[in-house]
């Protein structure tokens, strides 16, 4: 298990959360002291987490989340993953690692690649950067300071459970999230299927 050091909450606040569909839930918003890598990421506290709550790990995708982009299956995840965790009881870390860790320029650049041909992970290539540079030890330090060491990890990624585990938290099952196609980001999740082992059903991935 990596040694790393403790984080401690820093605020909580309830907020009202509204989604464009009409959904809607209250959640609680909670900030963290000492995370070790010093970005502003962000606990949403949905329903009554129990003793092995659903997690999911969201990683902030400005396109996708706030934009609606449907080069990417980002927005409908986060919005399948707060009801389904809202209904269960349990977290949302929303984590600030834009573009697999790359930032936002850099994702909009490795954009520009992928409409000449390239897909995700080889337009990140090309441009000198990892295919996932993402690193979830903040995440299991804003998990153990919310007083959860056992859950079940609502995603499709095997790394997230697999860098959870290796950080010291429980992963007692992988939850799949729904597939979520369009006519734009078709290649993008047969990328993620073929290169990173994502568990998403291949013959599902048909534009529509």
């Amino acid at each position: 298990m990596r040694d790393y050091p403790t984080a401690t909450v820093r605020t909580r606040v309830t907020v009202p959360l509204r989604f464009g569909d009409g959904y809607s839930v209250d959640a609680e918003l909670v900030t963290f002291h000492g995370l070790t890598d010093g970005l502003e990421h962000l606990a949403v506290v949905l329903g009554e987490p129990g003793a092995n709550p659903l997690v999911r790990l969201h990683s902030e995708c400005l396109t996708g989340d706030v934009f609606g982009s449907a080069r990417c299956d980002c927005g409908p995840q986060l919005r399948e993953a707060v009801e389904r965790i809202a209904n269960r009881g349990g977290v949302l870390l929303y984590l600030r690692q834009e573009g697999r860790g790359i930032g936002l320029y850099n994702k909009l650049d490795a954009y520009a690649l992928q409409d000449q041909g390239l897909d995700t992970y080889a337009a990140n290539a090309a441009l000198g950067l990892p295919e996932d540079g993402r690193d979830y030890t903040a995440a299991a330090q804003m998990l153990q300071a919310l007083g959860i060491d056992s859950l079940d990890l609502l995603s499709n990624n095997p790394d997230k459970a697999e860098q959870l585990r290796d950080l010291g938290i429980d992963v007692s099952h992988r939850v799949p999230t729904g597939v979520f196609t369009t006519a734009h980001n078709v290649r993008y999740l047969r990328a993620k299927v073929l290169q990173t082992h994502h568990t998403l059903p291949l013959p599902e991935l048909t534009a529509g």
